[in-house]
């Protein structure tokens, strides 16, 4: 996936699919089909970068003409990082990439700057399938068809390179399948995303059970890696024809240049770190709370507007677009509710009296537990789970009859 950073390429894009749709999108003759001899177009696969947009890879079509000279890029990661609200707009489904064509060698430096590698597979295709697919690239080059609303799992650059390139043969693709090997969305996304733990960690926040779920072959080429290595051993089935390899050759365009391995501060106070410290902290408050019987309303306080805010957004993330987070079991934990029941809360504390809330709470994060079974969390929130549940034992343990069994293991101590 691609920024747009530079407002004369934009300029010069429109130009060229402009040029590129009025030489192409023609009708077939004997002639065309014989020039589409020194045509030849590959799938293009990059690596990962450091920006988070770009952790998992890019996929594009390369067509290049010998004959004519003309090598130009089709890329369908194209967006434009300014737009108002694009986070949100990304995060709930809601964000239009486009497509577009530009020279080979624009496209190469950029990742050349970047120093990402890039890998090239030649299609092995027939002189009608050749010119289908340029008419159709041709065709969603045009202003009104060029835009789409991207999907991260579903429908995004690699799958339209996918689908492009496979659904202009005349055949069928055939893919090697591996039943014995299973993945789900969110273990293949860890496979990119693991050296990046706050990325990671957010990623996991929002994916839900669905993301948890295993995956076809198909599904799993969301991922230009995978792909890449899907294409490497398919087969095209034509009809009167012996099977043949899909890809017809393969060879690195450009290295990838290792990166430097440096850690930073936030590679080592990774969210589990963050959360194990908080859980310490607030259990040693909560110790001490027990023992005068007094509790720091406070800290219920902090953690409860946290806790609010943040199911705040697991609750909107319901009416995402995005299947794989409308299903969100951390709901359990990171609870609207929190920011309804928050007034009450504070308010009976500083009165020293209980609060239902802290019951509910703790059925609440009981349930969460035993969603472990359904759903795989970000990580450090069941650590996060004992830090709430440690409130909910010990405000129950202070202010109700004064009774619990906590309350009397710590006076005894």
């Amino acid at each position: 996936m691609k920024r747009l950073k530079r407002h004369l390429r934009v300029v010069f894009l429109a130009v060229l699919v402009f040029l590129t749709t009025t030489i192409w999108a023609q009708e077939a003759t004997p002639r065309q089909l014989q020039e589409m001899d020194s045509v030849e177009i590959g799938l293009l696969t990059c690596s990962p970068g450091k920006e988070i947009y770009s952790l998992y890879g890019h996929t594009a079509i390369r067509v290049r003409d010998a004959a004519t000279g003309q090598d130009v890029a089709v890329n369908y990661g194209l967006f434009n990082y300014h737009i108002p609200h694009f986070i949100p707009r990304f995060v709930f489904g809601l964000c239009d990439y486009e497509m577009g064509i530009y020279p080979f060698d624009l496209f190469m430096e950029e990742y050349t700057e970047e120093d990402r590698g890039v890998i090239e597979q030649r299609i092995n295709l027939t002189r009608q399938e050749k010119l289908d697919i340029i008419n159709a690239l041709a065709l969603n080059a045009r202003p009104e068809n060029k835009v789409y609303r991207y999907n991260f799992f579903y429908d995004n650059c690699s799958s339209r390179a996918r689908d492009m390139i496979v659904d202009h043969i005349r055949g069928h693709v055939g893919y090697r399948v591996n039943a014995s090997v299973t993945s789900s969305y969110r273990t293949m996304v860890h496979q990119w995303d693991e050296q990046h733990p706050w990325d990671c960690f957010g990623c996991d926040l929002l994916l839900g059970v669905n993301a948890d779920r295993q995956t076809t072959l198909r599904q799993q080429q969301f991922l230009p890696d995978s792909l890449r290595a899907s294409f490497a051993t398919a087969k095209v089935f034509r009809e009167h024809q012996s099977p043949a390899n899909l890809v017809d050759s393969t060879w690195t365009v450009l290295e990838a240049q290792t990166p430097e391995t440096d850690l930073s501060f936030f590679d080592i106070f990774t969210p589990r770190v963050a959360i194990t410290i908080l859980t310490l902290l607030v259990v040693l408050a909560s110790v001490r709370e027990s023992r005068k019987k007094r509790i720091y309303w406070g800290i219920d306080l902090a953690l409860l507007l946290v806790d609010g805010l943040a199911g705040l957004v697991l609750f909107l993330m319901i009416f995402s677009k995005h299947p794989t987070v409308s299903i969100n079991l951390q709901i359990l934990l990171l609870n609207p509710l929190s920011l309804v029941a928050l007034y009450s809360v504070v308010r009976k504390s500083r009165r020293g009296q209980y609060s239902k809330w802290w019951t509910v709470f703790a059925v609440c994060i009981l349930l969460f537990f035993i969603g472990n079974i359904l759903q795989d969390y970000a990580s450090g929130m069941n650590i996060l789970a004992l830090c709430l549940l440690d409130r909910c034992i010990v405000n129950y343990a202070v202010r109700f009859k004064g009774n619990n069994v906590l309350t009397k293991i710590v006076t005894r101590q």
